[in-house]
């Protein structure tokens, strides 16, 4: 064995060796996740989660939700699983229980530190426990320690939600899984509410390694005229005219990687309005639900300027990015003449297609065209610097403002994106739409409230037309301005909202509040459409509490916690932290601040620690390899991983797992990774034109592989080498030249160049290309 070999191995010995003991990711990694890779260790479970469903209960407009999580270990050692799921930005989660055979525990709701305390000593001590965390107001997480070998524990959670109708339609989603987040924060210094991004998923097209089921009962209160779901196949049996019954099909048993979704209409369109009350022992809550006016005329709706920020990276490869397309040229080929319009596109980096809104003519529209039409998919999902550049552009005078943001949310930096729009939008909207099977509602319904306008999620192809519609008709439709609700012989108090913003489409108007006394006198909403003024009485002393409008108490709690943490996102506050802490506490709610712990009494594993077994997440349906860093289907490929990519990909799932790494060819790793030889990545790219550096990224980036080939032919193994080059209206590279490079060997240079001549882009308008490789050992 030659020295060079030698020396790799004592390194590559050390490091496999430091993938089993290290617990904690290594400095330059981030909290990006990864593929799983199922290591040789045959006595552990590695697919702890065998099953999880959901029957809804659906009385009114207010849902409530069981959801059961089975876990099993078919394994020989004790595990501890860990599984990060979704839940809908308006659950309120108020109860979860532990079943271990015949024992029942119920978990109790504690500060969110004190949980993980009492959870992580019961799991030393070798006690089945569960812990149930917030990470985000749409994504949990639920750790269950000490599952022995045999067992199938379950654990039951539950929420409940208010449904809102927007024109006349009821939706109830489930969300089943969470999408892949891109992040390009160190995972090292990370706070550990953040370390769930760094989850395993599997790889596109695998299917769910556990069964799902959903069940709902639907008691609407008034005749139900339409039901249907548009997302998964079911079964639908009348029980009356207003009562209905929904079951998934058994082919839909693995159907947990895309959303589900439930419609309904109620007979003559008809909104289910009105007061709600209920009478607890020390306090007293309300629900309004007032219908809205109709729209007003076209002609009474001034002048708008709309821009559009459309995400190409990677994860919208495919059906998301294609549906973009439709979306946002639907929306601009309906704008009037006096309406002006902007398109920036974003990946890693940004484009946009003038620095100044353009008049909706006809040669800018086909200008827009062509640029959307040009769009693929590729690369990370940088928001921020889109949302920067898009919020910085100068303003038309006279003319009323909306941003269009269309993604799938697949980002970590909700917070951030948030506080931006807070701090610098001005008068303007946000009408966020989230595309994909899966997308982050979180990001999609926070971007809006944050930004005073509404969320969309289009869910597939076909709806994304109607998407559009719907978003034209809010923004140039106007429902109720100025409006006003006033309590007169009704005492009420900490009502939210404190204000109404505009309605902007048939939807309802929404109070929650509580009340003292004696339910009595009337509310009254007052307001301004585009044809003159508004007036609505709801009589109070005609609506008598009951009982079973119980979920008030949780939904106002829900509410008043969506409001501080909002506030929080922006400012930070020990004060609305703790008074987030107590809602959580005093309503039994799960809060960032407040979690559910479940602790068996019994000590069941005395013999050796569990093994800690992250469950992997199927990509939600559409969603390619892309979005964690794979290749996508057909011809175009990621960019290859450099060295220490490679070496870091199956690093990371041995801590992150906890497990035994598996045993590793030391000498055939040596070999291949010294013959795979230095590797090409771009550092910088930039395009001159109408053309976007994402539309030219994907080709360049397949065209890497033939650029490692040339390298590995190379004496020097690492440096930078920058080349210009044309692309013509028929996508061939021309004016081809290099400008720099560290590399110091005119073989490599010639042989890159050679490459490059070759690269087939897009037909369309001519562009001018800077690209510098990275060339790494």
């Amino acid at each position: 064995m030659n020295s060079k070999l030698f020396f790799l191995l004592i390194g590559l010995t050390l490091m496999f060796s430091g993938w089993v003991a290290a617990q904690e990711p290594e400095p330059d990694k981030t909290l990006s996740p990864y593929f799983l890779v199922q290591g040789d260790a045959s006595d552990v479970e590695q697919f702890a989660l065998q099953s999880t469903a959901a029957e809804v209960k659906i009385a009114g407009v207010i849902a409530d939700v069981l959801v059961t999580q089975v876990y099993k270990n078919d394994g020989k050692r004790p595990i501890e699983a860990i599984y990060v799921f979704p839940a809908s930005t308006r659950a309120a989660v108020y109860g979860m229980k532990m079943t271990i055979g015949e024992r029942v525990i119920v978990a109790n709701i504690e500060e969110r530190q004190k949980a993980r305390q009492q959870y992580e000593q019961a799991r030393d001590r070798g006690q089945s426990a569960s812990l149930l965390e917030q990470q985000r107001p749409n994504v949990f997480q639920m750790n269950v320690a000490n599952i022995m070998p045999g067992d199938h524990l379950k654990v039951e959670l539950r929420y409940t939600e208010l449904l809102v109708p927007e024109s006349g339609v009821y939706s109830f989603a489930y969300p089943t899984v969470v999408g892949p987040r891109y992040s390009n924060q160190a995972a090292a210094g990370a706070p550990a509410n953040e370390h769930w991004v760094a989850n395993p998923y599997l790889r596109e097209g695998a299917a769910a390694p556990y069964t799902f089921d959903l069940k709902v009962d639907l008691a609407a209160g008034l005749p139900i005229a339409d039901l249907a779901s548009r997302s998964h196949e079911v079964d639908v049996n009348y029980e009356g005219k207003d009562r209905a019954r929904v079951t998934l099909k058994p082919e839909e048993r693995t159907g947990g990687n895309r959303d589900f979704i439930l419609n309904y209409r109620l007979a003559g369109d008809r909104i289910d309005t009105g007061l709600l009350l209920w009478q607890g022992e020390r306090e007293n809550f309300f629900l309004l639900m007032a219908q809205p006016p109709k729209h007003v005329r076209p002609e009474l709706v001034p002048p708008r300027e709309y821009i559009f920020i459309m995400d190409v990276s990677g994860s919208m490869h495919g059906f998301p990015i294609e549906t973009s397309k439709v979306l946002i040229k639907k929306l601009i080929g309906r704008l009037r003449p006096e309406d002006r319009f902007n398109v920036l596109t974003f990946s890693g980096d940004n484009s946009i297609l003038a620095e100044q809104s353009l008049p909706a003519t006809a040669a800018n529209i086909a200008n827009a065209f062509q640029t959307i039409d040009q769009q693929r998919g590729g690369g990370g999902t940088e928001l921020l610097p889109a949302l920067k550049r898009a919020l910085g552009l100068g303003r038309s005078a006279g003319i009323s403002r909306s941003f269009i943001i269309v993604t799938d949310g697949y980002v970590n930096i909700e917070k951030e994106a948030f506080e931006l729009i807070r701090n610098q939008l001005g008068e303007a909207n946000v009408f966020a739409f989230g595309i994909g099977s899966s997308v982050n509602r979180f990001l999609i319904e926070g971007l809006a409230r944050a930004g005073m306008g509404e969320p969309f999620i289009v869910d597939n192809p076909q709806r994304a037309e109607a998407a559009a519609e719907r978003l034209r008709n809010y923004i140039e439709n106007p429902v109720l301005t100025d409006v006003r609700v006033a309590y007169q012989g009704f005492t009420v108090s900490e009502v939210e909202p404190p204000s109404i913003p505009d309605v902007l489409a048939e939807r309802p108007v929404i109070v929650f509040g509580k009340w003292q006394g004696t339910p009595a006198g009337e509310i009254v909403i007052t307001g301004k459409t585009g044809e003159g003024g508004y007036r609505e009485v709801i009589p109070v002393g005609s609506t008598k509490p009951a009982d079973t409008n119980v979920a008030l108490r949780y939904l106002w709690a829900r509410q008043r916690i969506a409001v501080l943490d909002d506030f929080n996102r922006v400012d930070p506050n020990d004060e609305r932290v703790k008074e987030v802490t107590k809602l959580g506490l005093t309503y039994n709610l799960l809060t960032a601040y407040t979690s559910f712990v479940a602790i068996d009494s019994a000590v069941r594993n005395q013999d050796r620690p569990p093994v800690t077994v992250k469950q992997p997440l199927p990509l939600p349906q559409g969603v390619p390899n892309l979005a964690v860093g794979g290749a996508a289907p057909g011809p175009r490929a990621a960019a290859p991983m450099s060295m220490g990519e490679r070496m870091a990909a199956p690093a990371r799932q041995a801590k992150s797992d906890a497990k035994p790494a598996p045993a590793v060819d030391a000498e055939k790793v040596a070999s291949e990774l010294v013959a795979a030889g230095p590797v090409a990545a771009i550092e910088t790219l930039t395009v001159t034109g109408v053309r976007t550096a994402a539309d030219l990224r994907p080709v360049i980036e397949t065209g890497l592989d033939g650029i490692a080939k040339c390298l590995a032919k190379g004496a020097n193994r690492s440096g930078r080498m920058t080349f210009t080059f044309t692309i013509d209206a028929q996508g061939r590279v021309t004016d081809l030249k290099l400008t720099t490079s560290e590399l110091g060997y005119g073989e490599t240079e010639r042989c890159v160049k050679e490459q490059i001549k070759h690269w087939g882009f897009p037909t369309g308008a001519a562009a001018g290309v800077t690209v510098t490789f990275a060339i790494k050992p």
